[in-house]
């Protein structure tokens, strides 16, 4: 008889041929098990701690379900799991609440309860578009800041990005979510061809309103965790870590070289044969120890 450790509540026997489930449920465990234990449903996932490697493999019925929520292999459902070993394990849905949570969590667009994967963090930000939006009507504020997201997220999304989040006048985007081949290039595809667009825009810009605008952009490439954030009521796609910090910052930095468009040295290693670099500068980052190489990129070569 192997042996199973819920964390934090009560260690039991695993008979063989049996799910982890079956045991736990026989052993006086108020294990969540929505669907029935049919994988139909992911209530009854644990986290194993130790001991994934004495964890049966995923059968079908397992791995469709984790291939569509996109569970780490260290998240297994209790209901498809057997065990030839000893495993300490936490279960992850305890009650009601944690059952509207994990609908919440798988319901979206892009269903994922939680990931770490390298992406490529993409920020933008309109210089100006705070006089402009001192200067006039609150219709035309709006109006002109949807007609310029409307002309600039296709460049998103025809690069294999994830839009974020509008914060104001500033944009957050993610690339490499699929796992595509060079998230950093599509980033940096995304952002020349939005500096090309700001250009046709101030053309409107210009002749309805006297004014013009300028952005600058942030690309940096490194691990986040990725999955679906906030209150049931409105649930987020988001990637939280450190990049997205480095990236921000990154953006901010254009103000004091003088640029559009720079990247970290992190991105600039994913695409250095495919770009044209105007200059190299080194700035300080606020809230970041030591001075970061960055990269102005004007262009993709032919």
């Amino acid at each position: 008889m192997a042996r199973v450790n819920f964390e934090g509540e009560k260690e039991i026997e695993v008979a063989e041929n049996k799910s982890i489930l079956e045991c736990s449920l026989q052993s006086g465990i108020p294990h969540t098990h929505v669907c029935g234990g049919n994988a139909r449903c992911t209530t009854c996932r644990i986290f194993v701690l130790e001991g994934l490697e004495n964890c049966s493999e995923r059968n079908e019925k397992e791995k469709l379900v984790a291939e569509k929520h996109r569970l780490e292999p260290r998240i297994r459902l209790a209901c498809q799991t057997e065990i030839k070993g000893d495993i300490t394990c936490k279960r992850l849905v305890k009650d009601e609440e944690d059952i509207a949570l994990v609908g919440n969590e798988t319901s979206t667009e892009h269903p994922c309860s939680g990931e770490e994967k390298k992406v490529a963090i993409f920020f933008s930000d309109l210089r100006g578009f705070t006089t402009f939006s001192e200067n006039n009507l609150p219709y035309d504020v709006i109006h002109i800041l949807n007609k310029y997201f409307t002309r600039v997220c296709p460049h998103i999304l025809a690069n294999k990005g994830i839009i974020d989040k509008y914060i104001g006048d500033g944009l957050m985007a993610i690339f490499g979510v699929n796992e595509e081949k060079n998230p950093a290039l599509d980033a940096v595809k995304s952002a020349l061809g939005q500096l090309e667009e700001l250009k046709e825009f101030n053309k409107h810009l210009k002749e309805s309103y006297g004014v013009e605008l300028k952005m600058g952009i942030g690309i940096h490439y490194g691990d986040v965790i990725i999955g679906n954030v906030g209150h049931p009521g409105k649930v987020s796609f988001t990637a939280i870590g450190d990049t997205v910090n480095t990236a921000s910052r990154i953006e901010s930095a254009n103000k004091g070289a003088g640029t559009e468009l720079l990247v970290s040295e992190a991105a600039y290693q994913m695409v250095k044969e495919n770009v044209v670099v105007r200059k190299i500068h080194e700035a300080d980052l606020k809230g970041k120890e030591g001075t970061f190489k960055l990269y102005e990129i004007i262009g993709v070569k032919p």
